[in-house]
């Protein structure tokens, strides 16, 4: 299972949010690049990069970071957070973006979201499922968590998948930044409806212990921000489960 550290971006600095609200943004780190290189010391090499200016604003903003980082580390990065238009996603490339994530995209302008697939194919496109569990079930949550939606989880991404998307990442929204456990249930659930999707798991992350769980149930990836950042989780322990 792949390790990948976040970075989300808010002004040009390293920030963590609670539940995706703006409200509770703490700085961790005023240069997103030394975070990143830390990252890269110890033997990772994936990184996904959120701009959450950009998810407020609807269009790329902190592309600059993105290229710092790319330009001064080797670090596979997959980059969200904004991407409406070809010529967001056109500069998300040319910065240095490996992959890129749409999520509100995908529910608003389906016909773009497939154009990209279509143009850049399956390795380069990750499907953001975002929910919010309420008592009508998990509903895709957009324009970086502000809004909801009334499309249920499994069938969008199965209706993608159809459409050729591999990479999957979801997020629990209740649990984001909680520091209480990732939805393990949640995931389980995706991984046996959806059988083709690399899912990539993400919030709520908070012990070492949880990783080799994840694992198990079948997850591509795991998506790793606060842990880090609140020393829940060492660089060391994520260096020896890569080399392990």
């Amino acid at each position: 299972m792949r390790i990948i550290p976040a970075i989300d971006i808010i002004e040009g600095k390293c920030v963590r949010l609670s539940k995706g609200d703006y409200s509770t943004s703490k700085v961790y780190n005023e240069h997103p690049l030394e975070v990143a290189r830390q990252f890269e010391a110890h033997g990772i090499e994936y990184l996904h990069l959120v701009d959450l200016d950009g998810a407020r604003s609807s269009h790329i903003v902190n592309y600059r970071i993105l290229e710092q980082i790319a330009s001064n580390t080797g670090l596979k990065i997959d980059f969200g957070g904004g991407l409406k238009s070809d010529d967001d996603l056109r500069i998300a490339f040319e910065s240095g973006a490996a992959q890129v994530t749409g999520g509100s995209i995908a529910v608003k302008n389906r016909e773009t979201f497939l154009g990209w697939l279509d143009r850049y194919g399956a390795e380069k496109i990750i499907l953001g499922a975002d929910v919010q569990p309420g008592p009508e079930g998990e509903k895709i949550a957009i324009s970086g968590w502000l809004e909801n939606s009334s499309i249920d989880l499994i069938p969008f991404i199965e209706g993608y998948n159809k459409e050729g998307i591999e990479y999957v990442i979801c997020t629990d929204i209740s649990k984001d930044g909680m520091l209480k456990g990732p939805a393990f249930e949640l995931y389980s659930g995706i991984l046996e409806h959806t059988g083709n999707t690399k899912l990539i798991a993400s919030g709520g992350i908070s012990a070492f212990e949880e990783l080799p769980r994840l694992a198990a149930l079948g997850c591509e990836g795991t998506i790793i921000g606060k842990a880090i950042y609140e020393g829940k989780i060492s660089l060391k322990e994520l260096e020896n489960y890569i080399v392990a």
